[in-house]
């Protein structure tokens, strides 16, 4: 899905692969705000809907004989969220060496205010799905898988590095 016009100037970089997300109450917790478990699984969906949108849905990935293993996740929450709100996950290769590892990098903003309510960065590693070792990405990985060109330091939340 495409970035809503409103946010386009909200984004750390340039064309973000997009996942709309409505809070439901399914994701609140006792405090009131968005369990951050959540947070995580909407991250994870928006990698696999964005493999598969360049060609690498989990079945093709599979069939290959390999897959990208989550090696380390980052995450910093800016500001809470809470029942209703509307957020967009959006999701950047921003780093793929060509031959083991890539990193996604994620930011989630609240479409009523275009609030940044987080950033995250997971680390991904090419392994063989049979012995689940590190291994060299097939063509296919590097080919659905370009990093972003850089274009400038990525933005920061007021207080945050």
């Amino acid at each position: 899905m495409e970035s809503p016009p409103e946010l386009v100037d909200a984004w750390d970089h340039p064309d973000p692969f997009v996942l709309r997300v409505r809070v439901q109450p399914e994701h609140i917790d006792e405090l009131g705000h968005t369990k951050n478990v959540h947070y995580l699984s909407w991250l994870d969906e928006c990698a696999w809907q964005h493999s598969a949108a360049a060609g690498l849905d989990p079945e093709q990935m599979v069939s290959t004989g390999y897959a990208m293993a989550v090696r380390q996740t980052e995450m910093m929450y800016l500001a809470a969220t809470f029942l209703g709100d509307e957020l967009y996950v959006g999701d950047w290769i921003t780093a793929n060496d060509g031959r083991l590892r890539a990193t996604r990098s994620f930011q989630v903003l609240r479409l009523a205010d275009k609030a940044c309510v987080m950033r995250a960065k997971i680390d991904y590693v090419c392994i063989k799905v049979a012995s689940g070792r590190p291994s060299r990405m097939p063509p296919a990985f590097v080919e659905s898988y370009p990093a972003l060109e850089p274009r400038g330091p990525v933005r920061s939340a007021p207080g945050h590095p």
